[in-house]
């Protein structure tokens, strides 16, 4: 059962995000630890007591009208177990409405699998040009494609979702 990021547990999900993700698609230890205190970012786990460790974790955004999963992240030592289809799911249950990811471009095998996965877990992927802004200073854009459940979307919603993520989460302007 997934649970809200208790804070003495921030070290270990940044390490296992540290882990998953490459510098261009984090923030620094500071610039992430410091979202804990905004309103519409959260981190959920799903722990491990007995090892006293996290299985996986989901952060996320939420807004007026979607929530945007920013980073998900399933530990080395549980991969291929489910884990990640069953957490997914169960965020997916609790939230009343869209939901929606950035993806890499299907080019590597890597990402290939990626949006299968997600695609197996309801998710459809959109084909609009997308390009992620540095999440941090010295970090790189990053051409990517969103996601979303329930069904694919409109370009004018596109466009919505691109301006909200720009504004709150990357303070980016729309000229990219």
């Amino acid at each position: 059962m997934i649970q809200k990021l208790k804070t003495q547990d921030f070290d270990n999900v940044y390490r296992l995000m540290e882990q998953s993700f490459p510098p261009d698609e984090r923030r620094t230890y500071t610039e992430q630890k410091s979202l804990l205190s905004n309103p519409q970012y959260c981190i959920y786990i799903l722990p491990d007591t007995a090892a006293s460790n996290i299985k996986a974790f989901l952060a996320v955004w939420t807004f007026k009208d979607f929530v945007f999963i920013e980073h998900f992240a399933v530990n080395p030592l549980y991969r291929n177990s489910g884990i990640g289809s069953a957490m997914l799911k169960e965020a997916v249950q609790q939230i009343p409405y869209m939901v929606c990811l950035e993806v890499e471009l299907p080019v590597q095998e890597t990402a290939k699998r990626r949006i299968g996965f997600y695609e197996r877990n309801g998710f459809f992927l959109n084909h609009y040009p997308y390009m992620q802004p540095p999440i941090s200073d010295g970090r790189s854009p990053i051409p990517l494609l969103i996601m979303t459940n329930q069904n694919a979307i409109s370009e004018n919603r596109f466009q919505e979702i691109k301006n909200t993520l720009y504004k709150n989460v990357y303070h980016a302007s729309d000229s990219m």
